[in-house]
């Protein structure tokens, strides 16, 4: 057994008890069982948690609620894992709420296109439910595997078509959640227009459950588009790249859904260094794009495709192009853009950092942060690579070493030239532990004075992912 899995205090086994007692035995998970789960895939740590309470549908987790309220038990919430900011971390003295369980797709709507799922559905179950109705579900990441619905909105999430569909929070119509003492708040409306009073919702998506804890939602569906281009380009200068994002929104207009950048850092590492992808195009650029395009109608798609590209490299905004003639070649392209176990096992100990910040102040951050590294840690490395249509850069830092003074220094590098740019320390992972002492960056006094008033409204006895995000004065001292 791990050696910081202690045995639960009198409290905690009474509730624990209570919890076996109202939702089963095989519900609440202790011992080696705990210890055996990670808390996040980039690290593997393992939980610590006094236990992992897991319901099997929302009244049961509203009961799991109420009882830890009574006894002022903090709870943890967990989902698909996949979190960069230690926001599933929990102590011995947490219970972790896993909605592993909560995985229904309830129902979908083709007519009002919407989808009803619970929250510890995969994202990528949605999305082949979806699909299954002849529609789509638009947010895509990564990790759409492992990733959960209940994540998703917990962290506002992004993802590879934030530049054509926007953010989770424009895919939630109506969510279900439960709040600290187990009251539940249902605003599962699937309209689309619905101005009767506050949108409560709205509390709950990118609140890293610190507010409440989803458990259901409406989501918006997109009609199916059969038709996908996909195209890696080179491109000769930061200048053209920015060109190119300009000419491509102007000739495929709503179309385009995905614009990728990569730094010449990132592409020759997962290409040429590493041997791990063979390179589509050269490696000598210092700019590279996975341009996607969606529509139905293939024939017409493909020739403006086409020609967006060739008009383009006429026009000096690209150098070479790759163009993807098969589901095969276009997973290859996404391939060198998706390979974060790559990173992680070619840069290790890595430190990632996702941040946004104006598209033409980009170039000159990622010289400084680079160049006040290298000042430091000359052997140090940095890989670069983000959504560049919606303003978000992904850095990936490799000092040697990555203990917490280290750590702290980076961070300095990565997120103080932020301030002046009105840039944001987290774009889409969120805040958790990791990032909560960097937030007045990129919000003010006020803002953090009103969140934290939302908490205390909320959750008065700090018991939801207590400690991260932001703390009130109720919450135990960290």
């Amino acid at each position: 057994m791990d050696t910081m899995q202690s045995q639960p205090s009198a409290s905690l086994s009474t509730l624990l008890d209570q919890l076996r007692e109202r939702l089963g035995a095989g519900a609440v998970l202790t011992g080696d069982d705990v210890t055996a789960r990670s808390v996040d895939w980039l690290t593997g740590t393992p939980c610590h948690a006094g236990a992992i309470v897991r319901p099997g549908t929302p009244d049961e987790l509203a009961e799991t609620l109420r009882l830890c309220h009574a006894a002022r038990q903090p709870v943890v919430t967990h989902g698909g894992l996949t979190g960069l900011v230690h926001g599933a971390e929990a102590s011995p003295e947490e219970l972790a709420i896993s909605l592993e369980r909560l995985d229904a797709i309830e129902a979908i709507d083709p007519v009002g296109a919407t989808i009803t799922v619970q929250a510890g559905a995969p994202l990528q179950k949605v999305q082949e439910a979806a699909e299954a109705a002849g529609l789509q579900f638009a947010l895509d990441l990564g990790a759409r595997g492992s990733c959960t619905i209940g994540g998703n909105i917990a962290t506002n999430a992004g993802g590879n078509r934030v530049i054509r569909y926007g953010m989770m929070r424009q895919q939630v119509l109506g969510l279900e959640a439960v709040l600290a003492d187990g009251r539940v708040i249902s605003s599962m409306s699937p309209m689309l227009k619905n101005n009767a009073g506050y949108d409560l919702k709205q509390l709950f998506i990118g609140s890293e459950g610190t507010l409440g804890i989803v458990t259901r939602a409406v989501l918006r569906l997109q009609p199916a588009m059969p038709d996908t281009r996909t195209a890696l380009v080179a491109c000769p200068s930061f200048d053209a790249m920015t060109g190119l994002l300009a000419h491509m929104r102007q000739t495929l207009g709503g179309e385009l859904s995905a614009f990728e950048a990569m730094w010449r850092n990132h592409y020759r590492l997962l290409t040429d260094v590493s041997g791990r992808h063979a390179p589509p195009v050269g490696t000598e650029s210092p700019f590279y794009v996975i341009i996607e395009s969606q529509a139905i109608d293939a024939d017409r798609h493909g020739a403006r495709f086409d020609q967006a590209l060739e008009s383009a490299f006429e026009a000096g905004l690209l150098a070479d192009a790759a163009i993807a003639q098969s589901d095969a070649q276009r997973d290859g392209l996404w391939a060198i853009r998706e390979d974060i176990e790559g990173l992680v096992h070619l840069l290790s100990p890595l430190m990632t950092f996702d941040v946004s910040l104006p598209i033409g102040d980009m170039e000159g951050y990622v010289e400084r942060v680079e160049t006040t590294l290298q000042e430091q840690w000359p052997e140090g490395r940095l890989s670069v690579f983000g959504h560049l249509g919606d303003g978000n850069l992904h850095l990936m830092a490799s000092v040697g070493s990555n203990d917490a003074d280290t750590r702290h220094r980076v961070e300095s590098c990565v997120y103080e030239p932020l301030a002046e740019l009105g840039g944001s320390i987290s774009a889409e992972h969120g805040i958790g532990l990791e990032k909560r002492n960097w937030l007045p960056i990129s919000r003010s006094p006020d803002e953090l004075a009103l969140m934290a008033t939302l908490k205390q409204a909320l959750d008065p006895h700090g018991l939801l992912n207590r400690h991260k995000v932001v703390t009130c004065d109720t919450q135990d001292e960290h």
